[in-house]
């Protein structure tokens, strides 16, 4: 940490060990940003120091929807560079994490407990992306089939095609806008 930082270091009366202060401003300014939030994410899952590479590669791969495996060399870029020159020395001057540039290490302090009290709320990005693509892969399938059935039976009533022939096209196209209506509603309750 640099010796001209913002953050008021006080030794605590318990303990010979300092304790960090920060605004609830500085706080929620620290927040504000996705890419620092992510990078506390990332951090609350490891212990000791991480390579600044892997941690940029993981936030790249959040951003873009993706693997680290899947990403290209520009979206790797795209989140490097910010992380390297703005995002974590702001973390470290504020004593959040320590960062080693010339290393390219990064990790975690005690204080960054300050900030996982206002993260803690909210699931990681990690989990909520695993919950997301559970619920849209599953309603993926609900959709499509819902789509198979309309098209057959739209099809089946259209040209008179047995056993279709039985079903008068209104009563198909009131049936088809019913079950996306009442599938849309289901979803959206969900």
């Amino acid at each position: 940490m640099s010796t001209a930082q913002q953050v008021e270091n006080q030794p605590d009366t318990t303990t010979s060990e300092p304790s960090l202060r920060l605004e609830e401003d500085q706080i929620y300014h620290l927040l504000q940003n996705e890419r620092r939030r992510s990078i506390l994410r990332y951090l609350k899952k490891t212990e000791g120091q991480v390579a600044m590479r892997d941690l940029a590669e993981q936030v790249a791969a959040w951003e873009n929807n993706t693997t680290v495996q899947a990403l290209s060399s520009n979206e790797r870029q795209r989140a490097y560079i910010p992380l390297y020159q703005s995002h974590l020395p702001k973390l470290d001057e504020k004593g959040i994490i320590e960062y080693d540039q010339s290393r390219g290490t990064v990790q975690k302090t005690d204080a960054a407990e300050i900030l996982y009290n206002y993260l803690e709320p909210h699931e990681t990005k990690a989990d909520e992306e695993a919950n997301s693509e559970n619920k849209d892969f599953r309603w993926e399938y609900y959709y499509l089939g819902i789509s198979g059935i309309s098209t057959i039976l739209l099809i089946g009533t259209t040209f008179n095609i047995n056993p279709f022939t039985v079903v008068p096209q209104t009563i198909a196209n009131i049936f088809i806008v019913t079950m996306f209506g009442l599938l849309a509603s289901f979803h959206r309750l969900v």
